[in-house]
């Protein structure tokens, strides 16, 4: 492989500063004329994480493409660089895009159903500010409440490929009528 194809591709990574497709690069090779397939540009990708293996960056393939980044164990370090404070992320911000995650494409009315609880207008907002959720279209009952899914920013924030990869949900704890008075005595 041409270390200068590997190079380049090294360069677009890290002056992307967001996730690039495959064929992007290749459309970036291609306006500085150099030919190349996509499994070439693969390998170079290989050879690039092959290149990081013992270093403080790494090559991730998350839903927008790859990106270079580095390593979580030194985020520690990196917090002290910036003295901006991340957005506070709500316990109810937190539920309603689990729930959202799991259970896409959801109403308003859905995400209340299951946390029994009113989603308020700012939760949702904030998700959408973030580009976590996106509105996907409206459900065919009256009132076509609109249809909330994750998007692409949602997975590249959690390092994630696909929705398939995040956790599995734990099995529901059935309670049996337990008379919770007969056991305090």
């Amino acid at each position: 492989m041409n270390n200068n194809i590997t190079n380049t591709i090294e360069a677009i990574l890290l002056g992307a500063g967001r996730p690039v497709r495959i064929s992007e690069m290749r459309a970036i090779l291609e306006a500085d004329g150099i030919r190349i397939e996509l499994s070439d540009i693969k390998k170079s990708l290989n050879i690039l994480e092959e290149r990081y293996k013992d270093t403080s960056l790494e090559i991730n393939d998350v839903a927008s493409g790859y990106r270079l980044q580095i390593r979580n164990q030194h985020s520690s370090s990196l917090s002290h660089l910036w003295n901006e404070k991340a957005p506070r992320t709500s316990k109810a911000l937190m539920e309603t895009i689990s729930i959202i995650a799991f259970k896409q494409p959801v109403t308003r009315g859905d995400i209340e159903d299951i946390r029994g609880v009113t989603v308020s207008t700012k939760t949702i907002r904030a998700l959408l500010e973030r580009n976590w959720i996106k509105l996907s279209g409206y459900r065919e009952v009256p009132g076509r409440p609109a249809l909330y899914v994750t998007t692409k920013d949602f997975l590249d924030d959690l390092n994630l490929k696909s929705i398939s990869e995040l956790p599995e949900l734990p099995e529901a704890i059935e309670s049996k009528d337990i008379d919770l008075l007969t056991q305090a005595v």
